[in-house]
């Protein structure tokens, strides 16, 4: 990251909606937001490869499921967060990972700048890509804070996006004992 970049951000948009940048309480701020960055948007440097590397020989092909995994991302048309929680299902083909791995995926692609959608996928792809399960199913319900605190103003409002890979694309059966297990 351009740390100096960044805060001559900050300081131009404090100058464009009439600030004092000299302001005590401001004087530290374009730092402030440069360091602030570096963990909220810390999944451009990571690649999910790395959390899913670590794998475990199983005989069992039974679902696995991690649900309501917290998620903090940042809507790319409004620069505003959104936030909420993230289930991942995958049906393993002989590996499995470590349970805080499935979280530190979903991290990695939720601190970049995006949409919804798009994130939904790149956890489901990266499953697909680096573990061969027999099939991936992800589902991520947020808040916007670009349709809560501006533009339409409805706070509460939740968007829910659902993505199927392999087996579970065509298996209604399949999808269904998945939103059985996280009681949907």
């Amino acid at each position: 990251m351009d740390d100096n970049k960044i805060k001559e951000g900050v300081r131009l948009i404090l100058e464009g909606i009439g600030e004092d940048i000299n302001r005590e309480g401001l004087l530290e701020t374009p730092d402030r937001i440069a360091r602030m960055y570096h963990e909220l948007a810390a999944g451009y440097s990571e690649d999910p490869a790395e959390h899913l590397a670590k794998r475990f020989h199983v005989e069992t092909s039974d679902m696995v499921v991690e649900k309501d995994i917290p998620l903090y991302s940042f809507c790319e048309h409004h620069m505003l967060p959104f936030y909420g929680t993230a289930t991942v299902a995958y049906i393993p083909d002989g590996e499995v990972v470590g349970l805080s791995k499935i979280a530190r995926t979903v991290d990695c692609f939720a601190k970049r700048f995006q949409v919804q959608e798009r994130l939904t996928a790149q956890i489901a792809d990266a499953f697909v890509k680096e573990l061969h399960p027999k099939g991936v199913m992800v589902l991520v319900e947020a808040e916007h804070m670009c349709m809560t605190m501006r533009g339409i103003r409805k706070p509460g409002t939740k968007t829910v996006t659902v993505v199927t890979r392999g087996d579970f694309e065509n298996n209604k059966d399949l999808q269904d004992t998945f939103y059985r297990m996280i009681g949907r």
